[in-house]
């Protein structure tokens, strides 16, 4: 499976983005996906994941709330909403393919190339 992100950008607080990441690949209909973000000198960090059919979701304590997490198959698109947006939330945002959701929120088998989302305050 190979991902690609879009999507990030400059929002002031309080705004909104959408990210969206696009995989090729035959499996991704099969795979649970998942984005985790890492922020200057801090360590990568898991954001949200998605089982393979969309019916099971999961959140950092940090986003609950504020970030959803969605997909389209018939696509091969992966999107995370973000909403509400705190400078705290500035970093490069990667989304990542796992063989099942315990995998894809801990340590993913793929990995797309971020893209940034900074916020200003």
């Amino acid at each position: 499976v190979q991902l690609q992100a879009s999507g990030g950008g400059l929002v002031q607080a309080g705004g909104s983005l959408r990210l969206s990441c696009t995989a090729s690949g035959r499996s991704f209909g099969s795979n649970a996906m998942g984005w985790f973000r890492q922020a200057p000198g801090k360590e990568r960090e898991f954001v949200a994941g998605i089982s393979w059919r969309g019916g099971s979701t999961a959140y950092a304590d940090s986003v609950k709330g504020r970030f959803t997490i969605s997909r389209d198959n018939a696509k091969n698109t992966l999107y995370l909403q973000m909403n509400s947006l705190k400078p705290e939330d500035t970093a490069v945002y990667y989304c990542a393919a796992g063989t099942a959701m315990w995998e894809v929120t801990t340590t993913p088998l793929y990995w797309g190339q971020g893209t940034q989302v900074t916020v200003s305050s």
